[in-house]
């Protein structure tokens, strides 16, 4: 391979451009944040002007770097309506819930979650509510759809033209996917949809050219991957580098855990436990909460180091946030508040922390993990959650990525592999644990809290169904 690799990972909260050698050295980084607008009473992404950027950005790289490959990873629950080379309707922000009415039709249809490995789930965590909401209230833009295009494929069609599928993302919680038949769900056949979905082509393989034009007027070809899902990125990535029998700790806006070793039985639809798909097609047993934006809700955006002497105080204090401060996760039953008084500043960001710590630590243990520990992102940065984490984790080994760019990384290794190149090696260094006195207490106080505030939560309706 000649010539270096661009990397577009686009989150919901920031977008990422990283620029890779063929050797896999890191050559430069670029970022920007997605801007949500308003249209027609729906909060949508501003796709023209995230391109731009892309566009711009893509033009000075391969001027700086001589990048001729370009690849997309990217955040789950979006999608496209397009015919030809148009988009129909801009494509929908996931954080926000269908109208009622929408809601009353499709959810009763939803498929079995033995079947999708899915269950019900809030807003547009599963993009087959969406579309069902686009085409009940856009029946025009909906029939003149060619293709359903999932987000990293949208962006390959921005640059190539091609509309195509790919296994990882049809098969994050979409309820498009039943991961044991590797194929369509029964809800796609039901609503008639298999036909607006193209082709399936692997993460990483060679699947266009798009061109940029430089700053002194000439034009650089640049061959186009098809695009993956970034979480399944990061899960691909650690196993390209040789690691097996591990469980994956992937963090940024979304806490994403995936366990291989998970029985797929063991899966509890009412944790906002899943089967997510690999990018080779396999089910990938995983559980999710939206980690990284809780702790900014909790911690009131608190973004400077926090000292075991913090988490100390308020430890002695008693005071505990308890889930849920997002949509989603395993305790999608009750809202998040503050127990033991009131908390600031640095102590405020302790006990946001600590809730993402007890809140991984439970996960662990409701994904069944006994094996490797890998903490990938964001929260790999931070020593004081990696390290409390081992300690509550003394079973297991528990390593941090040292570059925590996993999704990124993962969707340069898909490419790389397409072109006969590993250049990744295992780069995960191990952690510590922390001497934290009483946090195992803690722990358990924590849990008795927050599963006594769920189980209270979960029988009112039960209470008000047998009234009736």
């Amino acid at each position: 391979m000649s010539g270096a690799l661009a990397v577009f990972d686009l989150g919901k909260t920031n977008s990422k451009l990283f620029v890779f050698s063929p050797d896999g050295t890191l050559l430069d980084e670029r970022r920007t944040k997605p801007v949500w607008k308003e249209f027609c009473g729906r909060s949508v992404l501003d796709d023209e002007r995230l391109f731009a950027w892309m566009t711009h950005e893509l033009a000075e790289v391969a001027a700086a770097h001589g990048v001729t490959r370009l690849m997309i990873s990217a955040h789950g629950c979006a999608f496209a309506l397009v015919r030809g080379n148009q988009l129909l309707h801009p494509i929908l922000d996931y954080e926000q819930e269908i109208p009622d009415a929408v809601a009353a039709a499709i959810d009763p249809i939803l498929p079995d979650f033995k079947e999708t490995y899915t269950p019900w789930l809030p807003l547009g965590f599963s993009i087959a509510r969406h579309i069902y909401w686009l085409e009940t209230e856009e029946p025009d833009a909906f029939a003149a759809t060619e293709a359903i295009l999932c987000y990293p494929q949208y962006w390959v069609w921005r640059f190539t033209g091609r509309k195509l599928a790919e296994w990882s993302y049809l098969g994050a919680h979409s309820q498009l996917w039943a991961p044991l038949k590797r194929d369509f769900s029964s809800l796609v056949e039901r609503l008639g949809w298999r036909d607006r979905f193209p082709a399936i082509a692997p993460a990483g393989a060679v699947v266009g050219e798009t061109s940029v034009t430089l700053a002194d007027g000439s034009k650089r070809a640049i061959a186009v991957h098809n695009g993956v899902h970034d979480s399944n990125s990061a899960l691909a990535y650690y196993r390209m580098t040789g690691l097996s029998d591990f469980t994956l700790v992937s963090t940024g806006t979304w806490v994403i855990i995936i366990n291989l070793d998970c029985p797929l039985g063991a899966l509890d639809q009412g944790r906002d436990m899943i089967a997510n798909v690999t990018v080779n097609g396999e089910p990938a047993p995983s559980l999710r909460f939206m980690g990284g934006r809780e702790y900014d809700l909790i911690s009131d955006g608190w973004n400077k180091p926090i000292s075991q002497a913090a988490v100390e105080r308020v430890m002695e204090r008693g005071v505990f946030a308890l889930p849920s401060w997002a949509a989603g996760g395993p305790f999608p039953e009750t809202r998040g508040y503050i127990v033991g008084g009131e908390a600031n500043g640095e102590d405020r960001a302790a006990v946001a922390a600590l809730y993402v710590a007890m809140m991984t630590d439970l996960s662990l243990d409701l994904i069944k993990s006994e094996n490797l520990l890998v903490v990938d992102g964001g929260l790999a940065k931070i020593d004081l959650f990696t390290a409390m984490l081992a300690q509550l984790r003394p079973s297991q080994t528990v390593v941090r990525s040292t570059m925590s760019e996993g999704s990124a990384t993962g969707a340069a290794a898909l490419a790389f592999k397409a072109l006969g190149l590993a250049p990744f090696k295992d780069e995960t260094i191990p952690v510590a644990a922390s001497r934290i006195p009483g946090l195992e207490a803690y722990r358990a106080r924590w849990r008795e809290l927050a599963e006594g505030a769920r189980a209270a939560a979960r029988a009112v309706p039960e209470v008000e169904g047998a009234s009736q």
